[in-house]
């Protein structure tokens, strides 16, 4: 599990119920049908904006900003650097039996060994790679989109519940505890959208561009490695992806 996400989300809570229990009491900030209307009519309209099936599609992907895991860089290096060591002692064609873990290197190194040629091998590894985009910006799309409407529908609970007060004027003392109800709504929604789908949106971001970054080294050691190029030649060309701190410390 991510923890800076766990922890963003919870510390921002936190901080918001810290607030209000430190000025007041949390009852009057609770209330039933506020939480029915930005909440039901947020997840509602997203089935509007968006087919079925790509809400279900784009689920598994949305729990990357929970579950996934940055992939690492000098791992896929290190990989890299003893396949080409491999390819340059024996042959391409021993690459077929070496085991590999990444799925996405795995296909490149298998397409290499079948002696398949570098344009083809670059077009199938960058047609996966803007296959992954699509599917991460779906899922930021749904995200930001329910962003942008969980305030929308704070607005529309706080327009009901002035429509509400409006109509009984006759107690002047009910006026008060009317109107802090009718906030209510857009206050959820600021919520709702600020603490949770914007920032997750944004991390499913950063996500998609760390995989992408790491495909695109992937892709680059394949190629290298068809082009029998020596694995230190290799390695200086990967370690460019690399921050420059943790190349001197390699």
């Amino acid at each position: 599990m991510d923890i800076a996400t766990l922890i963003g989300i919870l510390g921002s809570l936190g901080l918001i119920v810290g607030a209000i229990a430190v000025g007041g009491s949390m009852g009057g900030f609770v209330d039933i049908p506020s939480v029915i209307v930005v909440v039901g009519g947020t997840f509602a309209v997203a089935f509007v904006m968006f087919p079925l099936k790509t809400i279900l599609s784009a689920a598994k992907v949305i729990m990357k900003t929970f579950f996934a895991k940055p992939p690492e860089l000098t791992d896929s290096i290190q990989t890299l650097i003893g396949l080409a060591e491999k390819a340059r002692k024996e042959s391409l064609v021993a690459l077929e039996k070496v085991s590999v873990e990444n799925p996405f290197m795995k296909r490149g190194i298998l397409l290499v060994s079948d002696g398949t040629e570098e344009s083809i091998v670059r077009a199938v590894m960058e047609l996966e790679m803007s296959n992954m985009v699509k599917r991460h910006r779906t899922g930021q799309e749904i995200l930001k989109g329910m962003g942008t409407m969980a305030p929308a529908f704070g607005m529309i609970g706080t327009l009901i519940g002035l429509v509400q007060m409006l109509q009984n004027l006759d107690d002047p003392s009910s006026i008060g505890p009317a109107m802090a109800v009718a906030l209510l709504t857009t206050f959820y929604g600021a919520i709702m959208a600020n603490c949770l789908f914007l920032p997750m949106a944004k991390k499913l971001e950063e996500r998609s561009n760390e995989e992408a970054l790491n495909m695109e080294l992937i892709m680059e050691g394949v190629l290298a490695i068809l082009n029998g190029e020596h694995p230190s030649i290799v390695k200086e060309k990967l370690d460019s992806f690399l921050p420059p701190g943790q190349r001197q410390s390699r």
